[in-house]
């Protein structure tokens, strides 16, 4: 069973083989979309499209940086050689400066002189680098494990916070439709004191109050806004119990805020608008955790 996964976290993992040793640590925050950001050794060039697909399994969502320290112990204690070359071209030009009146050249001082020592590392064994890389990667992935499993937490965080802001949805939709149903009352009522002020006593002029009050109600119906809203609840339901679901929750709270917007603008009576009012400010904070959901 999928579980749902937020998109803050931090994974480490550590190893060591061959004389080697290494550190790996990733972290993630919220992204649209998934982005990996790599830094490794020198030597491992092979290592950032291993990490990159290794998080591209794992994750859909979110900005991660992932980071490999490693070295070799016991680095630098390689063997040591004297470029004769590049000395004899320098004790030539000593012994020009020591003709015109110069100080003879000591031999650290020649020593000192750039590229006269020359200082290389022992190769490494090819299979043994070749196995050190792989170690390497296997400590990738269980970073990344470790990210995913901090990521999951989060999501265990979350989702009871998300369910009491549907139910909070879920309650004032079941509010607002039956304060819908007095709308047609509060529409003849309002027409009916407005069309007296007007005209006074009139005959007949009950049937007119009640045809345009009818029209009025009608473009006033609310029914088909609190009945999308009910569905777009189930929907938001069903994606929190099956993750992935970011981006399409993500657009279920647009479509939310836009059948709330159509309630207020609808609303006939200053209860409906007031509970329309109060349903943008929890689609809103609803919305805020959803950017925290991969």
């Amino acid at each position: 069973m999928s579980v749902l996964s937020g998109m803050t976290g931090f994974g480490r993992a550590d190893g060591a083989l061959h004389g080697w040793s290494w550190s790996v640590e990733v972290r993630s925050v919220n992204g649209r979309s998934l982005e990996v950001r790599y830094r490794g050794p020198n030597g491992f060039e092979a290592l950032e499209r291993s990490a990159k697909t290794a998080a591209q399994t794992r994750f859909q969502r979110g900005q991660l940086s992932l980071g490999v320290q490693a070295r070799r112990d016991g680095a630098g204690e390689g063997t040591i050689k004297i470029n004769t070359d590049i000395l004899s071209r320098y004790q030539a030009l000593a012994n020009e400066l020591m003709a015109q009146g110069m100080a003879p050249a000591s031999a650290d001082g020649l020593l000192g002189l750039r590229g006269v020592i020359e200082a290389s590392e022992e190769a490494e064994d090819a299979e043994a680098h070749a196995a050190v890389e792989a170690a390497i990667v296997a400590s990738i992935e269980q970073a990344l494990d470790a990210l995913k499993a901090s990521r999951q937490q989060e999501g265990a965080q979350l989702l009871p916070v998300m369910n009491g802001f549907i139910g909070q949805i879920e309650a004032l939709v079941i509010r607002a439709e039956a304060e819908a149903e007095t709308q047609v009352q509060a529409i003849r009522e309002r027409f009916t004191r407005r069309i007296s002020d007007l005209a006074g006593e009139v005959s007949g002029l009950e049937e007119r109050i009640f045809l345009e009050a009818a029209a009025l109600a009608t473009k006033a119906d609310v029914r088909e806004e609190l009945d999308r809203l009910g569905a777009h609840i189930a929907s938001a339901k069903a994606l929190l119990l099956s993750p992935p679901a970011g981006r399409k929750l993500d657009f279920l709270m647009q479509e939310f805020m836009r059948e709330a917007n159509t309630l207020c603008s609808k609303s006939a009576t200053t209860a409906l608008t007031a509970i329309g009012l109060e349903l943008k400010a929890v689609i809103e904070q609803l919305r805020e955790q959803v950017q925290n959901v991969e």
